[in-house]
């Protein structure tokens, strides 16, 4: 079997159409014929198809909110048990950790005003953004990912899944657009300030040439579906460490302020109030230990 492409595969602009997913197959754009996640739990996951087959998938063109795979009974479609963090849904986790583009596939079954007539449509690559868990219309848990598109200035490049050992070339570049939600930047200075640029969880302060550094954190994230707010009771002052394990879902906060996951409590000054709706939204949708 070929290596797997993590990219644009040449000779399919986006835009390219397909009558069906054994099309889709043979030219490369999406390997499975049936899957709608196509990669590995070890190599991330390079394309997905948006068919219309989860009641829980949101498509807003540029920003997708796309449902991992399992759980559903075979004859009914319906949603019978949870869904687990494997498989393709593992592999869309890890193309978010390694920053691997997606192409996104929509046909004209999946109920969106962006699917094409018919066929199968390849339209472009996506970044995975976040992924959380949540519970679904059923009743039942379900995997979410949200993808923003990136805008590739036309060119069809590739990234293939393996690197060859001893070959070295100067990396290309190539102009992209990725869309972010504009935060409040005077909060984010704000809350570095009030803690003087210490984590709140392991109280290390870091220093460069230019002055301290800390990173802002949203406990409910920003933006569709989440819908957290951009204010003082919904953001941590961390080090870069312990923000990435925090959006990862390596450890949650308690309502009491001690740390799950890892040991020791999350410092906490005067002033500064945390919504406690906020940290239990962060544990039911990214702490699987909950």
């Amino acid at each position: 079997m070929s290596e797997r492409i993590f990219g644009h595969i040449p000779g399919y602009p986006v835009g390219s159409w397909f009558e069906s997913r054994a099309a889709l197959s043979e030219a490369g754009l999406h390997r499975p014929q049936v899957a709608g996640i196509s990669g590995t739990e070890g190599e991330g996951a390079d394309s997905i198809v948006l068919s219309g087959g989860y009641e829980d998938d949101a498509d807003w063109g540029n920003e997708i909110v796309y449902t991992g795979h399992g759980g559903r009974d075979r004859g009914t479609g319906k949603q019978i048990t949870h869904q687990k963090l494997s498989r393709g849904n593992l592999a869309l986790a890890k193309s978010r950790l390694a920053g691997l583009p997606v192409r996104v596939i929509r046909g004209s079954t999946h109920k969106s005003n962006y699917s094409p007539p018919h066929g199968y449509r390849y339209d472009g690559l996506y970044r995975v953004e976040d992924h959380w868990q949540e519970r679904g219309r059923a009743g039942y848990y379900i995997w979410r990912y949200r993808l923003i598109k990136s805008a590739e200035a036309g060119i069809e490049d590739s990234q293939a899944a393996t690197e060859s050992k001893g070959s070295y070339s100067v990396p290309q570049r190539q102009e992209t657009t990725v869309l972010r939600i504009v935060r409040d930047t005077k909060l984010t200075r704000k809350i570095k300030e009030a803690y003087n640029y210490h984590c709140q969880i392991c109280k290390i302060r870091l220093e460069g040439s230019a002055g301290p550094y800390a990173e802002a954190a949203h406990i409910r994230p920003l933006g569709m579906p989440h819908n957290g707010s951009d204010s003082l009771d919904n953001l941590l002052c961390l080090c870069p460490n312990h923000h990435v394990l925090f959006d990862y879902g390596a450890f949650a906060i308690a309502d009491d302020l001690s740390l799950i996951g890892i040991e020791g409590s999350l410092t906490l000054v005067d002033g500064h109030c945390l919504g406690q709706a906020n940290l239990r939204y962060r544990r039911e949708h990214y702490f699987l230990g909950s």
